[in-house]
């Protein structure tokens, strides 16, 4: 019997502000390794086929969208990403994480650094470059997140499993 795939769990955000980010992302992410789209990863490997978790994200998700503070641009070695603050998704990532332990890799127990890379697998140049660039225009602005959406992790790409969108039950 085949083994599922690890899940991946991110944090959806609304259309026309994932536009933005994705195109960044298609404009300076390398075309051979930019095989996803802008995202938010919340947990990097949970074991698909759990029915736990998708029940819990699901409960979760029984609450209104969250406001999420697009705070800034970090340069880490080879790329760029903006950096997200919210209380409320720290609270609720918290909570997922209690719910999530017996799963969780170290990766995915340690504190919630919430990002959107847009720059990758590029030099340190070039990352330093673009990121002199977006920072001498950069203001604070803010973002809507509106669910969750789980994938199949195949070892590069992902594959869209389920979106669940929150409401205000």
């Amino acid at each position: 019997m085949t083994q599922p795939k690890p899940m991946i769990v991110t944090l959806e955000i609304a259309a026309d502000d994932m536009l933005f980010f994705q195109q960044l992302r298609d404009a300076h992410f390398p075309a051979h390794a930019n095989y996803l789209d802008a995202h938010i990863t919340l947990f990097h490997r949970l074991p698909g086929g759990e029915p736990a978790i998708t029940d819990t994200l699901a409960k979760l998700a029984a609450r209104p969208p969250l406001s999420l503070q697009v705070n800034g641009i970090v340069k880490f070695t080879n790329g760029i990403a903006y950096t997200l603050f919210s209380p409320e998704l720290q609270t609720l990532h918290a909570e997922l994480q209690t719910a999530f332990m017996p799963w969780l890799v170290r990766q995915d127990k340690q504190p919630l650094r919430p990002h959107i890379t847009i720059q990758n697998k590029v030099t340190a140049f070039k990352a330093a470059q673009l990121h002199s660039t977006l920072l001498a225009s950069f203001t604070p602005f803010a973002i809507q997140a509106t669910g969750f959406g789980t994938w199949s992790y195949l070892r590069g790409p992902w594959k869209a499993l389920q979106k669940i969108n929150f409401n205000k039950r």
